[in-house]
């Protein structure tokens, strides 16, 4: 019987500098890091009732500079589907165009409302694929998403 033990350090010791790199106990610190983003931040909260969707979000205002209205963590992706974002504002705000525009091609492509679950299925795609490459880094921003039909409710979490 062999028992592996590992006494690796928790900091990244140089296996941090991409996300593709796996140090020798497994992990991907850049993939811990986007997660620490999300941590650091303001809460991100949903709720799905028989009537209703509902998300709020904890605005952290770190200085008096910031002006009222600004750093909104709630969006409007479509006519049916809101938002709500945690984590790095620059990194929710390019995940919320991307999901912006995969609506917008799904209506002009089929004529229709994009599927909640087809829309988060390509944003957790692309999350996912930064990820992959040594170029870019991971984002650091959990979005909750949520949908409102008159057959259904749904909501769904798009994590780093």
């Amino acid at each position: 019987e062999f028992l592996f033990r590992s006494n690796m350090s928790s900091i990244g010791t140089g296996y941090d500098l991409s996300a593709s790199h796996f140090s020798p106990d497994g992990r991907v610190f850049q993939v811990e890091y986007a997660q620490k983003a999300v941590e650091n931040s303001g809460t991100a909260v949903g709720i799905r009732g028989k009537n209703g969707v509902v998300m709020g979000v904890e605005k952290l205002v770190t200085s008096k500079l910031y002006e009222q209205g600004a750093n909104k963590r709630l969006f409007n992706i479509d006519r049916h589907i809101g938002g709500a974002v945690a984590g790095l504002l620059a990194d929710a705000r390019q995940l919320v165009e991307r999901a912006k525009e995969e609506s917008s091609n799904y209506r002009f492509n089929y004529g229709s409302n994009i599927p909640i679950k087809h829309l988060t299925d390509r944003l957790s795609g692309y999350v996912h694929a930064y990820t992959l490459h040594s170029s870019v880094r991971p984002f650091g921003t959990s979005m909750i998403a949520g949908s409102y039909a008159p057959d259904r409710l749904e909501m769904f979490l798009i994590e780093p």
